[in-house]
């Protein structure tokens, strides 16, 4: 797929995968749009890539907020048309002990991962439809495979954004609009920075951008990595409950 001259729409964009994103579009002579809380980042970095050749907005969206996507959604069809690619990046996530179990962290993760997914499609879907064209990419984890200690909301949160890119993938093959699923492993990021624990095969940023932004140009159905993650987690995938339990039960001691 050649990316030139389509309209993207990028949430997350201000850190992480998501500004490494940005950076790597801003180089494909596109119009871009960069969403996130952060509208200062935004601003700073629409101002440095602007000479790359393309046209970039920058948006504050808080995307666990309906009305922010919708009015978002509006302002990117009034600059540029409608959104040809939707990355949808924007991604939280908390580590919790049993002691302070806590539902708002609940929510808190599902508002951002499952429903900032999902307010987005609600609004992108008619335009979609009615073109019989497009492009949803999800960003979830390769964390989806189980619940891993002290990250049960995560880990749910990441497994049914899966689920539910799945099913639109299916449902809308009929439209030809294309959903693509991302699963990286352990990426650089400010949710990493706060992980205590050993995290293998940790990738840079910008290598993970790469890799999607090639992914998305391959018309790839799932972009998953790095290899040797990935086949671990199918390893733990296909094992038995009582066999993963036991090797789980060992993170938290």
């Amino acid at each position: 797929m050649e990316l030139r001259d389509k309209t993207i729409l990028l949430t997350g964009a201000s850190s992480g995968i998501g500004l490494a994103l940005g950076r790597a579009l801003s180089r494909e002579r596109v119009k871009l749009a960069l969403l996130a809380r952060r509208e200062e980042i935004l601003e700073r970095l629409a101002a440095e890539w602007s000479g790359s050749g393309t046209d970039i907005l920058p948006l504050r969206c808080d995307v666990s907020k309906r009305e922010d996507v919708r009015k978002s959604c509006l302002k990117v069809k009034a600059r540029f048309g409608p959104v040809d690619i939707a990355i949808l990046n924007s991604g939280t996530g908390h580590r919790q002990d049993i002691e302070h179990f806590d539902v708002e962290k609940a929510k808190a993760i599902f508002d951002v991962n499952v429903f900032g997914l999902l307010y987005f499609v609600e609004e992108l879907l008619p335009d979609f439809l009615l073109r019989r064209e497009g492009m949803i990419v999800g960003v979830s984890s390769l964390s989806d495979c189980r619940g891993f200690p002290r990250s049960g909301f995560y880990n749910a949160s990441k497994a049914a954004a899966t689920h539910l890119l799945e099913s639109l993938r299916i449902e809308l093959k009929p439209y030809r609009v294309k959903v693509v699923t991302v699963k990286p492993g352990f990426v650089e990021s400010e949710i990493t920075e706060r992980n205590k624990y050993p995290m293998p095969f940790l990738m840079s940023a910008d290598k993970a951008a790469g890799i999607i932004v090639k992914g998305i140009k391959k018309g790839k159905r799932l972009i998953q990595f790095p290899r040797p993650t990935v086949l671990g987690c199918a390893l733990l995938r296909s094992m038995p409950d009582s066999l993963y339990e036991k090797f789980a039960g060992r993170i938290t001691k």
